[in-house]
């Protein structure tokens, strides 16, 4: 179970909290700690399901084998295939432009764009190169980082705790009702990571016991981490000075404490952080690409692979995160993201109530899961509407992308929307 549940903390903490931390900030200011709390409250209610469907479908496509399971083949689930393919390119792009973001700190007075392209463009080749020349590298490395990340947040929480000044949570300093709301929904992105349990749920041991574990484990100890993450940074550092640092403002939440080596060695961990995670999601999203091609779901190029690296699969993925990466701001790759992971995961929501009676699934819990994941994803969409425009056009054209090419697809080259669905396991 141990093995499970570091697989899940490691998901979640990637370099999402490095990357949205400022965003949260911003909006939040002194109810930070209250945001990510309403991210991770909707996020635990998902894992449920994911618990319930990883049980009976011991499967390392995870997601993608559930909605699979739930519709057989069709038009819906085609789509979710795709978008969750794209999704993870965003992920990748979330943490290329959080990388760039320390990685600027250590050019001071250095802002140029071409540098921050340049960061970003390097962000995402060089952990591709590595997929490509030694994938087992990106495994072996990948429980080594994660230790190092908690080891630095647990650092930065003890350090800072006699730092903290209250007046600075009080909620006079919050942000309004609907400024907290919209700042867990654009930091839900953070939690989305939990989903990887599911991909390793063949090889855990007494899965009907421990994935839950692992689930429901693994969000509440990450929750805890983010609250305490955003007690230290807000009760430590004043807003005006975050707000300036809102792309590194973990580096500057280390400050009070340690000086400005704390600064430094929170922006090399963010560094390493960041790297690491675009290096695990190259290679999970090369893989998922793989599975879903050899299922027939996607064209046969991405189920090419040499020396069991799914070559084509890392260059495609690595394409198509430098064009999202290098052309949109990290707002809004934090929305997107968050958009995008919370209608797959209601789409996973509704699979576990469709097949409620099959995985032994509580009907109200499963449906709270559903609501809380729709009513979110509705409320991000209808605020970010007349905020960002950019935003929301590109979500819904990954979403058109999605279902076009599965009308496409399905219809010209496999000739028919149907098709067997995966194993039970």
């Amino acid at each position: 179970m141990l093995g499970a549940v570091s697989i899940g903390i490691g998901g979640m903490v990637g370099g999402g909290i490095f990357a949205v931390l400022g965003e949260a900030v911003a909006l939040a200011r002194g109810a930070t700690a209250v945001a990510f709390i309403l991210a991770g409250v909707v996020a635990l209610l998902t894992s449920y399901s994911y618990a319930k469907l990883s049980v009976k479908y011991q499967n390392r496509g995870g997601t993608v084998v559930f909605i699979d399971n739930a519709f057989s083949h069709n038009l819906l689930s085609g789509s979710m295939n795709l978008m969750l393919w794209l999704s993870y390119l965003v992920t990748i792009s979330l943490y290329a432009v959080a990388f760039a973001s320390y990685a600027q700190t250590f050019f001071p007075g250095n802002t140029t764009q071409w540098l921050r392209h340049l960061l970003i463009s390097l962000a995402i080749l060089l952990p591709a190169l590595i997929n490509l020349l030694n994938a087992s590298f990106v495994s072996r490395s990948e429980t080594i980082i994660v230790m190092i990340k908690l080891a630095l947040l647990t650092l930065i929480i003890v350090t800072g705790a006699s730092f903290v000044k209250i007046g600075r949570l009080s909620p006079v300093q919050w942000g309004t009702p609907s400024s907290i709301i919209f700042a867990g929904i654009v930091i839900f992105v953070a939690y989305e990571g939990f989903e990887l349990i599911a991909n390793a749920a063949e090889d855990i041991k007494n899965p009907k016991s421990n994935l839950p574990k692992a689930f429901y484990g693994s969000i509440l100890l990450v929750i805890l981490l983010y609250v305490l993450i955003a007690i230290i940074t807000v009760g430590t550092v004043p807003v005006n000075q975050l707000l300036t640092a809102k792309d590194y403002a973990l580096a500057v939440a280390a400050k009070p404490a340690l000086g400005q080596a704390g600064f430094i060695i929170v922006s090399v961990a963010a560094l390493l952080a960041t790297f690491s995670a675009i290096n695990a999601t190259i290679y999970g999203n090369s893989r998922l690409g793989y599975i879903v091609a050899k299922e027939g779901e996607l064209p046969k190029i991405l189920d090419e692979e040499e020396r069991n690296i799914p070559d084509m699969g890392v260059i495609i993925t690595a394409f198509f995160s430098l064009l999202i990466a290098n052309s949109i701001n990290l707002t809004e790759i934090a929305i997107i993201g968050s958009a995008s992971f919370l209608l797959i995961f209601f789409v996973v929501n509704i699979s576990a109530y469709r097949l409620r009676n099959v995985i032994g699934g509580n009907k109200m819990i499963i449906l709270m899961a559903s609501l809380a994941s729709s009513v979110v994803l509705v409320t991000l969409l209808v605020h970010i509407f007349s905020s960002n425009v950019k935003a929301i056009g590109i979500f819904f054209t990954f979403m058109g992308i999605s279902v076009l090419f599965e009308l496409i697809y399905g219809r010209f080259v496999r000739g028919h929307f149907f098709q067997r669905p995966y194993k039970d396991a």
